[in-house]
């Protein structure tokens, strides 16, 4: 086991918003493998994913980890709105920002996402060639069919119409309109309503680093993500799937058959329980399987 250092960092995206996280450092000499690490749907850095990246430094890697913009300590308006091919361009940049940086092998680095954030680890494990590889925990595979599958037949109309109803609101000058996240009142309109989410979402977090509260629209823009479209096409990068056996956010059935579609080289852990549980009871089956992918991909005779 390696000993490494935390530090804050910052990076700027094209547009000059400034996004920011984490960098953990190998206190060995380098240059090092590095790997990007980025969180799910209108979570932060401190929903679950500092343990991941605290096992790959301990591995020896460089560790990127940042807040999407408009979300935790990074800057962004307006706040808790979710993007996804803005995120996907945003953690673009954050790959350039750790190909420069001189405690890095440039031809070393990967990438692991985590549920939204898995989706985008599909679009850019198909479309960044500096990728050597790529982990899809629990992944968004098809935005469409989840939306199908979590809004009742009879209630899609009533669903659809308000979306538009904020889309032209907005087209009229006001401000996107918001929703919660969690919640267990099903009084309240909320993005999730499972007691597992409502967990996830409102574990303890660093006070004023995250509300529960998402714009309107980014429901829109997930409905039409469809970030499976694009499994069959990281090969040859190296893709690992995790999945949740008992998945009703991002769906076990879609992300099974997404990995059907995927090309070698590829691997599929399953884990037992629903889409929350690689971060908690089975943490170590998932990190461990990340491990010994970067492990494995990421050593100097995998280079180019």
């Amino acid at each position: 086991m390696s000993t490494f250092h935390r530090e804050d960092t910052e990076f700027t995206a094209d547009d000059g918003t400034v996004l920011r996280g984490w960098l953990y450092l190998p206190d060995s000499p380098g240059p090092h493998p590095a790997v990007s690490l980025a969180h799910g749907y209108a979570g932060t850095r401190h929903h679950g994913l500092e343990p991941f990246a605290e096992a790959f430094a301990a591995d020896g890697l460089v560790v990127l980890l940042h807040d999407h913009r408009g979300f935790g300590a990074s800057d962004g308006e307006p706040r808790q709105d979710v993007d996804p091919w803005t995120q996907i361009a945003d953690w673009r940049r954050a790959l350039s920002y750790l190909e420069a940086h001189p405690a890095v092998d440039a031809g070393r680095i990967g990438l692991w996402g985590t549920s939204y954030a898995g989706g985008h680890a599909l679009v850019l494990g198909a479309t960044d060639p500096r990728l050597r590889a790529v982990v899809a925990q629990v992944p968004t595979i098809s935005g469409t069919e989840q939306t199908r599958r979590r809004v009742r037949p009879e209630d899609l109309a009533v669903f659809r119409a308000g979306l538009l109803d904020d889309e032209r609101d907005r087209a009229a000058g006001k401000a996107p309109a918001r929703r919660a996240i969690v919640s267990a009142d099903p009084a309240v309109p909320a993005s999730y309503r499972a007691p597992d989410a409502v967990a996830f979402y409102l574990q303890d977090v660093p006070e004023g680093v995250w509300s529960n509260e998402v714009t309107v629209r980014s429901t829109l823009a997930a409905t039409s993500y469809e970030p499976g479209v694009y499994v069959p096409h990281v090969s040859p990068v190296p893709l690992l799937m995790v999945v949740a056996t008992a998945d009703t956010v991002t769906l076990t059935d879609t992300a099974l058959a997404a990995y059907g579609r995927a090309l070698e080289p590829k691997r599929l852990v399953t884990i037992a329980g629903g889409h929350f549980a690689p971060y908690r009871e089975h943490f170590p089956t998932a990190s461990a399987a990340a491990r010994a992918w970067f492990a494995e991909h990421l050593s100097p005779e995998e280079r180019p």
